[in-house]
């Protein structure tokens, strides 16, 4: 007689037996090896029983973590947990309750590293003219350290603008991203907003992307672009990875047309969008991550 006839009922299934669902070890809530208990009503996906992750004793939860660095709500992380999303140092990761060491471990979500760490800060500012691109000045004028007034942390400017130069600066106290943002070695692109004397001739960008000797050698633009013509007046977009002193002043100025105004609009993937001048806001999640891919973190 089967087991139905037996009881009246459907016998219970391996999961039941088991006393839950898979990666639960004996059905217990908060084990170290499975993940998230169903609730009524949800509709979570299964995960693997185990992955080739060894928890961190001590450690955060796998989904709070990116909750708290902005990925998303803590359904939506544990769903990336599910898809196979998310890296842990290299490894994916499918278990909702794995526990990691947000401070040392390295943590990406479809292949770009989230900012784990609590203590890190990230900021984007735009920097007037007459401002100087440092943190204090022995002569009482402004800096940018008063763009940046009740911050307790220690940040550290990526890069400089000149004095009469405008526009996007990142700040932060992540000192190996500020490092490799201004080392030349990683070529992060700049662009920038210039007006310039004009009539501009047909062949400027040509020179540009060429390249045009300078007293310290030949320097180039990566993209060139003519924004707005206005009789003697013009306003140009360009683009350039390098780093040198005035160098996009000294580059037009050398091709015939000096700079007037000059503004920085994008720093790598990160743009100044519509931040009012002398004003901060935080980099979105994407926006670090994206940094973060541009150096090789």
């Amino acid at each position: 007689m089967s087991t139905r006839a037996r009881n009246g009922r459907d016998a219970p299934s391996a999961r039941q037996q088991r006393g839950g669902r898979p990666g639960r070890a004996g059905g217990r809530r908060g084990d170290s090896g499975g993940g998230r208990e169903r609730q009524p009503g949800q509709d979570l996906p299964d995960v693997p029983e185990r992955d080739s992750l060894t928890d961190v004793p001590g450690g955060v939860r796998l989904q709070k973590v990116l909750a708290a660095a902005g990925v998303g709500s803590r359904r939506q992380c544990e769903e990336l947990i599910a898809e196979g999303r998310v890296e842990v140092d290299g490894d994916i990761v499918r278990r909702y309750g794995a526990r990691v060491d947000p401070e040392h471990q390295i943590i990406k979500v479809d292949g770009r590293r989230i900012p784990s760490r609590q203590d890190l800060v990230y900021l984007a500012l735009n920097k007037p003219a007459g401002v100087l691109t440092t943190m204090s000045d022995d002569r009482g004028r402004p800096t940018i350290s008063d763009l940046l007034p009740g911050r307790a942390e220690r940040l550290f400017h990526v890069g400089r603008l000149d004095y009469d130069t405008e526009g996007l600066m990142l700040a932060t106290n992540d000192g190996e991203l500020a490092h490799r943002l201004a080392h030349p070695r990683y070529g992060v692109p700049k662009t920038y907003l210039a007006e310039v004397t004009g009539p501009l001739p047909r062949d400027l960008g040509r020179r540009l992307l060429t390249g045009i000797e300078l007293e310290d050698g030949v320097a180039s633009a990566d993209k060139f672009r003519v924004v707005e013509r206005a009789g003697s007046r013009a306003l140009v977009e360009i683009t350039l990875h390098e780093g040198r002193k005035h160098i996009v002043r000294r580059l037009l100025a050398a091709a015939g047309h000096p700079v007037s105004r000059l503004v920085r609009t994008h720093v790598g993937p990160v743009a100044l969008g519509n931040l009012r001048p002398g004003a901060t806001r935080a980099l979105t999640t994407r926006e670090i991550g994206d940094l973060y891919a541009a150096v090789g973190l």
